[in-house]
């Protein structure tokens, strides 16, 4: 009769729970069977989170704006440059009004990703639109007239971005 030693018993018993703990961490542990592709879809959803979609990396600009300023300066030559247009655009037309204006407008407009640009809204104002009704029709007009314009960025990529751009009219 032959009969094992204790060291061979409890080395038996120890392969045997030491092969179900393997075979349970290889099974409950779903990464190790996770492709490449899933990975990667993974850490580009996680990434896509940490992204604050409100704010651009780069604003879009005019011919006249360098881009390689801050985006401060950025914001504020596409700002004077959309001033200036608009200032000149308004200043072509002579309006014959009953009464004083002083009001503000405000107008929405969407640049696409392309740098093409449309208007969403123009603030209604029953003043305005009973002295000068043409006014939203020269402001759509004015914006198609704008000159070319470059998308803003985000991490490199052109995106869609909307403002809302001020028009102040004062007449004495």
């Amino acid at each position: 009769m032959h009969k094992k030693s204790y060291f061979s018993a409890n080395f038996t018993v120890y392969m045997q729970k030491l092969w179900i703990l393997g075979v349970l961490c290889l099974f409950t542990s779903c990464n190790w069977f996770t492709s490449r592709e899933e990975k990667t879809l993974e850490l580009v959803n996680q990434e896509m989170q940490t992204i604050d979609w409100n704010e651009i990396d780069q604003y879009p600009l005019f011919a006249n704006c360098d881009e390689l300023v801050s985006k401060k300066f950025q914001r504020e030559c596409f700002e004077k440059t959309l001033l200036k247009h608009f200032s000149d655009l308004i200043n072509e037309f002579e309006f014959e009004l009953d009464s004083a204006i002083s009001d503000t407008i405000n107008v929405d407009f969407l640049i696409d990703k392309e740098g093409g640009i449309s208007v969403l809204d123009i603030e209604k104002n029953v003043k305005i639109e009973a002295q000068i009704p043409e006014f939203n029709g020269i402001i759509i007009q004015g914006l198609k007239g704008l000159p070319v314009i470059a998308p803003a960025l985000k991490r490199g990529i052109p995106v869609a971005t909307k403002f809302r751009f001020p028009i102040v009219l004062s007449t004495k």
